[in-house]
């Protein structure tokens, strides 16, 4: 686009300045996405791509002509898709528009195109674990843990709390997800090992949330020594192996209910089926 030479009046100069996201303005935003209404599902998606913005701009919080731009090659960098930084960028876009400040907006879409993400096998999945324990990285072994047994997302990760695990459940997305015994025994006993006494249980050197980019690290570095495809060992990897563990059981369920239902009324026919008068 090219600059007007004319001299900026007042209103162009204000709109040179950065805009600050707070979040006063983005529980504003999704308020008003929903009194617009948009589904629960929907605002719970835009809340998680501005809680991803959130924590990749810089302390003081300031969005800036350039910061769109810099932050979809920040998503590609890490892996991202094309569609899925475009959704992204659409919640970022949104914020702005809604702030009155359209003038920060990234416009223009990348050319998604279709990609195969290569899924994790259970196998590998558990080559992970092994590799965990054989190189004594407790931490990281019970992350992978965490996002395979319960498919939690890396954004909900500070939910996983001391509370909760002592509690067994999860409050995820405001539904109650329960921790599976086994991980909830490994979980306690690292809390008490460690002195957590409240708050979430896996954090930083200075006690924030860890960065999605240092769990994807944390994790990807298990992949060499386990033979796992390092596209693969990333928390979106974890997430779908634990969906489709469950897709699985539940077609099983599905399977084995019919073949009990075929069976009771092979039974009563043998008693009372008309070819048997």
């Amino acid at each position: 686009m090219k600059a007007f030479k004319s001299t900026p009046t007042k209103a162009a100069t204000a709109l040179d300045q950065p805009a600050r996201i707070t979040t006063e303005s983005v529980r504003a935003y999704l308020a008003d996405l929903s009194a617009r209404g948009r589904s629960v599902a929907t605002v719970r998606g835009y809340a998680s791509r501005l809680r991803t913005l959130w924590e990749d701009l810089p302390p003081d919080k300031l969005v800036r002509r350039e910061t769109l731009v810099d932050w979809q090659n920040k998503l590609l960098d890490r892996g991202y898709s094309p569609g899925s930084v475009n959704i992204h960028l659409s919640a970022a876009n949104g914020l702005l528009e809604y702030m009155g400040r359209r003038d920060l907006q990234l416009v223009g879409q990348l050319d998604a195109v279709p990609e195969i993400q290569p899924e994790l096998t259970r196998t590998e999945y558990l080559r992970l674990l092994q590799t965990a324990r054989t190189l004594e990285r407790e931490r990281i072994y019970l992350m992978v843990k965490v996002f395979a047994l319960t498919g939690i997302r890396v954004g909900e990760l500070p939910l996983l709390t001391a509370e909760a695990v002592e509690t067994g459940w999860l409050s995820v997305s405001g539904e109650q997800r329960p921790i599976p015994g086994c991980l909830r025994r490994e979980l306690l006993d690292y809390i008490a090992r460690n002195g957590i006494r409240s708050g979430p249980v896996f954090v930083s050197r200075n006690g924030r949330s860890l960065q999605r980019t240092q769990v994807t690290a944390e994790i990807q570095s298990l992949s060499r020594d386990a033979r796992v495809e390092a596209a693969k060992c990333t928390p979106r990897g974890l997430q779908r192996l634990y969906r489709a563990t469950q897709a699985e059981i539940e077609n099983d369920i599905r399977l084995l209910t019919a073949r009990s239902y075929e069976q009771m009324l092979n039974t009563e026919q043998l008693a009372v089926g008309w070819e048997n008068t």
